[in-house]
């Protein structure tokens, strides 16, 4: 059984930067910031679409990547933000 999105998290749409333009993001998106594509309740209205960003579409949750917690994930995903950068 693989490891599912945890519900309200929303961690892999804030987090991190993506540098290309997208669909509703013409400059892309900061780290950090949080996606226009999310809704009040941290899911993405994108999932499944077309118009969903490739970087976003091979993203998968995974226990390495998301915790224990949206808050730890938060966490996990900054530090790898700032580990890409340096």
């Amino acid at each position: 059984m693989g490891f599912n999105c945890r519900a309200g998290c929303g961690a892999c749409c804030i987090a991190p930067s993506i540098a290309t333009p997208f669909f509703g993001m013409p400059n892309g998106k900061k780290a950090g910031e949080r996606c226009v594509h999310l809704d009040a309740d941290n899911r993405c209205v994108l999932f499944g679409k077309p118009e969903r960003p490739r970087f976003c579409s091979e993203v998968s949750a995974e226990p390495m990547m998301c915790g224990d917690s949206a808050e730890e994930a938060m966490r996990i995903l900054r530090q790898w933000e700032c580990e890409t950068l340096a």
